[in-house]
């Protein structure tokens, strides 16, 4: 069995070769080496497992790199920029007999996975909101390039929903809300650009789609600077800055603030019928190390279908199950 892990010296990267050697399974470990590509055409994995991040910029490269043997590839990108370019490569991928996986992690398959099951033998529902509510231990060290060029792709592309069945423009931070969670807690969350808008509009085909994170800006005054802060990261030479800057940003030991990490999801038909689904998991990141580990199992194992997906289309909901975590709907 052979598959890569490229990242492997990260935390997400680490923690997948963890759960697949468990599995008696001895992962190949690769960094950030330049010779990524080329060394994939020659030695042809059968899997490769990308958590290098800066997805946008290389992730379709390193997947393509694959074709010529009908490799798999596997990534966390959850941005409106590297999801839609890998889930535009299917009929590449599917003529190849390879297949490709993005955002296969807590974001996406949380809520993507919710909104499969609340959707199951309905008709065409007239709105969906989904809602990422990771919660996230932080382990010493530093914020990371693959962290940070996620983060400056996020706040750069603006706010985005679907309206009638049309991708628009909204305002970055807008819909904040507080939820009451299912443990009894609560938290904030408000609308932000990501890979989460495009698996539930295509796990849904509802024509009014947002999404909201815990981790986007809660403060009012915070919000209202980001449009400009947005234009300025723009800019290539101030966000290569930005970026290098806020790798380097020492990170403390720090515990998850809520037991749990929940993907939400709430489905309205045209009729006024409403459901409303959790997804309860442990640590956001481990989660998506088991996503990944999982994955990459079954993708060896024959039990993907050729083309480019998101998590559970690829895959089914349940991969959410058994990474970890528990419907609750």
């Amino acid at each position: 069995m052979s598959i890569w892990i490229l990242g492997a010296r990260g935390r997400i990267g680490r923690a997948v070769a963890t759960r697949l050697r468990e599995q008696g399974i001895e992962p190949v470990l690769i960094g950030r080496e330049t010779e990524i590509v080329t060394e994939i055409g020659r030695q042809r994995p059968e899997v490769v497992v990308n958590t290098i991040g800066d997805y946008a910029a290389t992730a379709l490269t390193i997947a393509r790199a694959g074709l010529p043997h009908g490799g798999h590839y596997l990534d966390v990108a959850n941005d409106l920029v590297a999801v839609p370019r890998m889930l535009a490569a299917h009929d590449e991928a599917a003529a190849a007999g390879s297949t490709f996986v993005t955002g296969a992690g807590f974001g996406v398959l949380a809520t993507e996975s919710v909104v499969v099951k609340l959707c199951e033998d309905r008709p065409t529902p007239s709105r969906v909101r989904v809602d990422a509510l990771a919660s996230v231990g932080m382990a010493a060290g530093v914020f990371g390039q693959a962290l940070a060029a996620t983060t400056l792709d996020v706040l750069t592309s603006g706010g985005r929903r679907f309206s009638s069945g049309r991708l628009v423009s909204s305002r970055l931070g807008a819909g904040a809300r507080t939820l009451a969670l299912p443990d009894g807690t609560s938290i904030r969350s408000a609308e932000v650009p990501s890979g989460e808008l495009l698996a539930a509009r295509a796990a849904s085909n509802a024509p009014d789609v947002t999404v909201t994170s815990a981790l986007a800006p809660g403060s009012p005054v915070v919000r209202a600077l980001l449009p400009a802060a947005a234009r300025l990261l723009a800019i290539p030479p101030v966000r290569r800055f930005a970026q290098a800057r806020m790798a380097a940003i020492a990170i403390k030991d720090t515990p998850r603030p809520r037991p749990y990490s929940w993907g939400h999801a709430v489905v309205e038909w045209p009729d006024g019928t409403t459901r409303e689904g959790w997804l309860r998991a442990g640590d956001g990141m481990d989660f998506t190390a088991a996503v990944l580990a999982e994955a990459a199992v079954r993708l060896h194992d024959g039990e993907g279908k050729p083309g480019a997906y998101t998590p559970a289309a690829a895959l089914g909901p349940d991969l959410a199950v058994a990474a970890g975590g528990t419907f609750v709907l």
